[in-house]
């Protein structure tokens, strides 16, 4: 099992230069992640949660504050951090295993150490059977769980994920949730996760951030005290989703709202 990092985000700050002048996209964020919880981030588009995504993954610089893992500061990419995209990113002509593969290329170890890895996570996402299979012949979901075992293959202390089934169907995405669940607490590693869809964020979080644009703050956060499995359609569940979209209601013409209220499955 993987060591479960701490984040730790203080007075963050970041903007981008347009046409010459600063342009504000993260004022102020402060936020404390505890080993191995699960943190969701909800907000309309334009609320700066991808940014602060690529910001802790470290592909970008440039801001202001602190963002610590494990009480040091981040600097750039690393291996202790996986991340998951929208998109699943796999390599069309290497097949299963060897875009799991991929995730161990710059790491340390004899090479049987990262095989078995390798085999593991293709056991841990549901994929054993499909090790020699390329991704056009995969569904978009199994191909998620062949981008969820790469990032996880090295045994991160972080996992990302970036809207990581925000491209699937209702009932595929809804599937993917829940092996999401069970893939983060076989490994025990802290996960934070952002997307569009609060019943996604209510299903999997611990506590749900949620974000106002522009610049980006955080306005709220919401925990979820209820034990997992969750039941979409108890009434405890309802209520916290419901709470956290009435954070939306007023959301201005220009903020662009695109949350994502799926049907349950």
């Amino acid at each position: 099992m993987a060591h479960a990092g701490t984040i730790d985000i203080q007075n963050l700050n970041k903007h981008y230069t347009v046409k010459g002048k600063p342009l504000q996209v993260l004022d102020n964020i402060s936020l404390s992640i505890k080993p191995g919880e699960f943190v969701s981030i909800v907000g309309a588009s334009g609320c700066g949660k991808s940014t602060l995504l690529r910001l802790l993954i470290g592909l970008e610089g440039g801001y202001e504050g602190n963002i610590l893992l494990d009480g040091k500061r981040i600097q750039g990419t690393s291996l202790d951090r996986g991340i998951v995209f929208q998109e699943h990113r796999l390599f069309p002509w290497l097949t299963v295993e060897d875009n799991i593969r991929v995730g161990l290329l710059n790491a340390q170890g004899e090479a049987s150490a990262k095989e078995k890895s390798v085999q593991e996570h293709i056991s841990l996402v549901g994929l054993k059977g499909f090790e020699k299979a390329y991704p056009h012949q995969l569904s978009g979901g199994m191909s998620q769980r062949v981008a969820i075992a790469r990032a996880l293959v090295n045994r991160p202390e972080v996992l990302l994920l970036d809207e990581p089934f925000g491209a699937l169907d209702a009932l595929t995405r809804s599937h993917l949730q829940q092996e999401l669940q069970r893939i983060w607490q076989a490994e025990g590693i802290t996960a934070i996760l952002v997307t569009h869809d609060v019943e996604e964020a209510v299903f999997l979080g611990d506590r749900i951030v949620v974000m106002q644009p522009r610049p980006g703050r955080i306005k709220r956060i919401v925990d979820v005290p209820l034990a997992r499995t969750r039941e979409r359609n108890s009434a405890a569940f309802a209520a916290i989703k419901e709470d956290v979209l009435s954070e939306f209601s007023h959301t201005p013409a220009d903020a662009e709202p695109s949350l994502v209220v799926p049907l349950a499955a």
